[in-house]
């Protein structure tokens, strides 16, 4: 009979218990694909087919309701491998070889109580295919066993996304076929074909597999989305990100968003009754925003512009802020500014300088609260938390002291050494009606007063010494 461990800490003995019943395929020799597949470039599935012997219970029909409860953390369970088998009269119960070695390896004393004894056990022979393994275990052996291999993929509708490194490029057709066989409902498999250098900042594709059939329907936290995926920037590890931001906002709150693609902040936020103004350069990005704000029956609450970044700010942006500003309760309708495109938005952050002239906001209540920008960028480095606030400060043009930063949050890791990251902060009167230029001319012209002032009172020291 197999016990479990009694653990004094009561966190450890759950975790004993967990693992103490889960038995991982690829770590039994036997239920390994075979060994020659490894290396293999062109998938041959006929060369997965093995014979295993298998421990199993043989047992009247009668008798298998009353034992499955006894022997139901030992079952064999592999991809489209019923456990429990019909044979002649009979019904056969295949047991995994990790842990039943023998007889004396399952619970005895329970099954003799239910009539089960050791003339019941036996080893069968098993056959099996490529048909039950999954896809990981199919390519964790066939990939080189001394290299990294197919660690991740997204999905994204019927379309799986890859990301291969380079040793895995002589594997893409196998991996691509391998994929479009075992992920359900998968007809597409691309591959990330040159870094996102272009204009509208949207993957190159390859594609290795299946259908070059490129037009998808995706849920995102609950939110439907259509959108071409060659030619639209979408990436489903920003979901919980998107989330984050849309769970800030409440009714009635105001979203401008800078870069919007097709929608994952702006939609959301439509729908929750926000003010939204979204803008995006890539023309088909903004003709699959407007499809997804009508098919989410949120036109009411969003406007979409077509235009580049920094024109939509000192245009669209401008005029509409300052209304809000001057008409809006902002200390209970809070105005964000999401400006998520990592690689360049910080180079944006300067069009925020000087959008308005002093006199422009000289009627704003007393008690009003400026929007709330987050800015996404990339840092590349050891300290990149600290370098992203460098990044966003440098092309500001103003340190985000206390006052101004609201948070620096981490979004995920890109690459080795290089991550991403969102920073919050306040816009501010002075920001706003200061170009970075004249702001850092007065900054410099105070240091150099505070050098000449410290120059001076050390000369005053010195004529007192004498």
């Amino acid at each position: 009979m197999f016990m479990v461990a009694q653990v004094k800490v009561p966190r450890i003995t759950i975790i004993a218990t967990r693992l103490r019943h889960y038995f991982r395929n690829m770590e039994c020799q036997d239920l390994q694909p075979p060994a020659t597949v490894r290396g293999m470039q062109e998938l041959q599935r006929e060369r997965f087919q093995k014979s295993v012997q298998v421990p199993r219970l043989r047992l009247p029909e009668s008798q298998v309701q009353r034992v499955m409860p006894l022997v139901k953390k030992l079952l064999l369970k592999m991809e489209h491998l019923h456990p429990v088998r019909a044979v002649d009269q009979s019904r056969e119960i295949l047991l995994h070889p990790t842990p039943v070695k023998d007889w004396e390896s399952l619970p005895t004393e329970e099954l003799l109580k239910q009539e089960v004894t050791q003339e019941h056990f036996s080893f069968a022979e098993l056959e099996l295919s490529y048909e039950n393994w999954s896809a990981s275990e199919i390519l964790k052996s066939v990939l080189p066993a001394d290299e990294e291999g197919l660690t991740s993929y997204s999905r994204i509708g019927h379309i799986v996304h890859l990301n291969l490194r380079d040793h895995l490029l002589p594997y893409k057709q196998l991996i691509g076929q391998v994929l479009l066989d075992k992920l359900p409902n998968c007809r597409t498999v691309v591959n990330k074909a040159a870094s996102i250098d272009n204009t509208y900042r949207n993957f190159q594709l390859e594609l290795i597999c299946g259908e070059a059939v490129y037009q998808v329907e995706t849920k995102e936290n609950g939110v439907p989305f259509e959108f071409d995926f060659s030619k639209v920037y979408w990436n489903p590890r920003l979901s919980t990100e998107h989330e984050r931001i849309v769970k800030i906002l409440k009714s009635s709150d105001v979203l401008y968003d800078v870069f919007a693609g097709v929608g994952p902040f702006s939609v959301p936020a439509a729908k929750k009754r926000c003010h939204v103004l979204a803008n995006d350069l890539n023309p088909v990005s903004y003709h699959w925003l407007q499809h997804n704000a009508k098919r989410n029956k949120c036109l009411a609450h969003i406007k979409m512009f077509n235009k580049d970044g920094r024109q939509f700010i000192v245009e669209e942006l401008r005029e509409d802020l300052l209304k809000r500003l001057l008409t809006t309760d902002t200390s209970s309708n809070a105005i964000h500014i999401t400006m998520n495109l990592p690689a360049l938005a910080v180079e944006f952050l300067d069009a925020f300088r000087g959008l308005y002239k002093v006199e422009d906001l000289a009627e704003l209540p007393e008690n009003v609260v400026y929007p709330t920008v987050h800015v996404y960028s990339f840092a590349k480095g050891e300290n990149t938390k600290v370098l992203v606030q460098e990044l966003a400060e440098k092309h500001l043009g103003a340190n985000l002291d206390d006052s101004l930063l609201q948070g620096i949050s981490f979004v995920r890791n890109v690459a080795p050494n290089k991550d991403m990251y969102r920073v919050s902060f306040r816009l501010s009167h002075q920001l706003l009606t200061t170009s970075k230029e004249e702001f850092l001319t007065r900054k410099r012209c105070a240091q150099e007063d505070d050098v000449l002032e410290s120059d001076l009172q050390n000369t005053a020291n010195k004529v007192k010494c004498v």
